[in-house]
């Protein structure tokens, strides 16, 4: 299984050996630090757990700066700054070690992944728009009720039904895109071109599985 933490930067494009422009959207993947190897005897589950982005040391609780060091990460005090991310990858068996480095070459030109992100939210929004709803009429004596969600139920039970779809909070909820390909990796500049559209905004945290 292969998998990184990454933050999304932009859309752009890139053209094919045909001419045929390719959507891709670019995202800063890596490094990324082992910080703790969770095993089914002692936390019940096998996962490994990994670090991603830099924070100041000043600005990590006590209990997340100890936790750094025992996962041995050299860097911590040389460049006084610690993990901003944590996120944890289920595997079994897994051969990767304290400490060590996961860099965007675990990834090759043509790998199928699977992306998850938190996506934008937008707020409390009607029923048109969160759910598809075509609205009431336009004309015929209709006034002021174009977008409304019309009937909410019947007389019974008197109570509007659990999962009725109406209007409320839209976005902001963690959303996972299959089947997107890696159409580019940079080594140089930690950098993975996917191809397609990825959840959430400009620095949104991602979770790229192979």
């Amino acid at each position: 299984m292969k998998f990184i933490l990454g933050k999304k930067l932009g859309m752009s494009q890139v053209f094919d050996e045909n001419g045929r422009v390719i959507p891709v959207t670019l995202v800063e993947a890596g490094p990324c630090f082992i910080t703790q190897i969770k095993t089914k005897e002692k936390d019940g589950y096998e996962a490994i757990q990994v670090g991603f982005g830099k924070k100041k040391l000043k600005n990590i609780s006590k209990s997340l700066k100890g936790h750094l060091e025992k996962s041995q990460i050299s860097n911590l005090k040389s460049q006084n700054s610690g993990t901003r991310y944590l996120r944890e990858f289920r595997i079994e068996k897994p051969e990767l070690k304290l400490g060590d480095e996961i860099t965007v070459d675990v990834f090759k030109e043509g790998d199928e992944v699977k992306v998850s992100g938190i996506s934008k939210g937008k707020g409390f929004q009607g029923v048109v728009k969160r759910h598809g709803f075509k609205g009431g009429p336009a004309s015929h004596g209709t006034k002021h009720t174009l977008r409304a969600p019309g009937s909410i139920g019947s007389s019974f039970p008197e109570r509007v039904w659990k999962g009725k779809k109406m209007a409320g909070r839209m976005g902001s909820d963690r959303v996972t895109i299959k089947g997107l390909k890696i159409i580019k990796v940079n080594k140089e500049n930690n950098l993975l071109a996917i191809k397609g559209a990825v959840p959430g905004r400009k620095g949104t945290l991602l979770e790229v599985r192979g």
